[in-house]
């Protein structure tokens, strides 16, 4: 029996071409035999000669196509490459990314930060808001002059020491008296004409008005009553204070600030420090101070006893308020700072520690807080005015205004004009 196709015999192969042929002519086209996949057709089949040791038998071909009896295609005949195409083997072709869209990408990462922003400053805003302690009723101050142009501040530092334990009091040397009154008192005026900053010394000579108690509701008639500008704050507190400078200056307050002993020394820690330049040496017992001449970084209990200091200088109160303008300015341009404003690190706890100690009035709102910051700032660097009210002499050991200045002091405030007269 023959084992090899039809015309292929082991004798007779002279017309084809290939081993002993002396003929030139080729053989006819046939189709490459291919190799199935899987185990081949049951049943009997011819097999393919053995080609040598370890060569295994080959499948037949039904056809002479190069096609299984069982319909396979190997896909050579229509260019299909093995293991292309939709396969699962590991010739499976990866398809390429396609390019990034970074038009998108930057859209959608500005829309996430603006929005972390707003959220942000809207929750900033109303934590700030929340915390104003807003105490000063100026509704129940009767008798009040016209407004004017541009805002006033009246700014006050009391000597409360409510909150304070036993050690800070002695570190801050404050003592221990009840109640509260106030060692500093400014009246900031902000407008167009740039910002002015003037200091009310303690010891001023002034008239007590007619006032309506602010607990009581009960009015007190004037008396003509001279006394010192502190002890109105003392008698009955915030609102008879404004009421007295409203009084005896003719300028409307409209908005009233008040900072406490540790409230203080807390803002001023909380910003690292404030570097003043001390103009001469100072030893105080009374304050606590105790400083060389030159430059110098305070913390908050030396800074609480450098504005408190009054015996250790020549013009003792007019002195102060002097010290005390500058140490103002200074911390607030400490404050407005870059390394403080964009570092939630160091702007979140100052903010908490001085809105914690800040009484405001009830119309305060945190923009006019912020107003009368940068406002203070620009006197700091030179762009606005700090001054004592001018003084005339003294009466019964208080100091006296000099009525005329005041007058027109007071007249360029109202009209927010540049201020040209001089204090001391």
């Amino acid at each position: 029996m023959n084992d090899w196709p039809e015309g292929w015999s082991g004798d007779n192969r002279g017309s084809g071409y290939g081993r002993g042929s002396a003929s030139a002519r080729p053989e006819s086209a046939r189709v490459m035999r291919q190799v199935r996949r899987g185990t081949p057709p049951p049943g009997p089949g011819p097999s393919a000669p053995p080609y040598g040791a370890g060569v295994p038998q080959q499948p037949s071909y039904a056809d002479g196509q190069g096609h299984g009896g069982d319909g396979y295609d190997s896909g050579y005949n229509t260019g299909q490459v093995y293991g292309g195409g939709g396969g699962q083997g590991p010739g499976r072709q990866v398809r390429d990314r396609p390019a990034p869209n970074w038009r998108r990408r930057i859209k959608w990462t500005a829309i996430t930060v603006v929005t972390v922003l707003v959220v942000t400053t809207v929750g900033t805003y109303f934590w700030a808001d929340s915390k104003l302690n807003r105490e000063v009723d100026l509704s129940k101050v009767i008798e009040r002059p016209g407004a004017g142009e541009g805002t006033n501040y009246l700014i006050v530092g009391s000597d409360s020491r409510e909150g304070m334990t036993d050690e800070q009091k002695k570190d801050l040397h404050t003592g221990s008296a009840e109640g509260k009154r106030t060692d500093s008192m400014m009246i900031l005026h902000t407008g167009d004409n740039g910002a002015t900053l003037i200091s009310l010394p303690r010891d001023s000579d002034v008239e007590i008005p007619s006032f309506v108690g602010s607990e009581s509701g009960k009015k007190y008639p004037g008396t003509g009553r001279h006394t010192k500008l502190n002890a109105a704050y003392a008698e009955d507190g915030p609102e008879l204070l404004v009421r007295t400078i409203e009084h005896n200056t003719g300028l409307r307050l409209d908005h009233y600030v008040e900072i406490g002993f540790a409230g203080f020394a807390n803002i001023v820690d909380a910003v690292g420090g404030v570097e003043m330049d001390i103009p001469q040496d100072i030893k105080d017992k009374k304050s606590g101070a105790d400083f060389m001449k030159g430059k110098q970084t305070l913390n908050g209990e030396e800074a609480l006893a450098f504005v408190r200091t009054r015996y250790a200088l020549a013009g003792s109160d007019l002195d102060r308020t002097k010290n005390q303008q500058k140490f103002l300015s200074a911390l607030a341009s400490q404050v407005a700072t870059p390394s403080t404003v964009l570092n939630p690190f160091k702007l979140y706890p100052t903010m908490g520690a001085g809105l914690d100690s800040l009484i405001v009035d009830k119309d305060m709102g945190l923009f006019d807080l912020a107003s009368m910051f940068w406002a203070m700032k620009s006197v700091s660097g030179g762009e606005g005015t700090s001054m004592n009210m001018p003084i005339s002499g003294s009466v019964g050991g208080n100091l006296k205004w000099d009525d005329a200045k005041v007058k027109k002091l007071v007249e360029e405030l109202k009209n927010d004009e540049k201020v040209t007269v001089s204090g001391n």
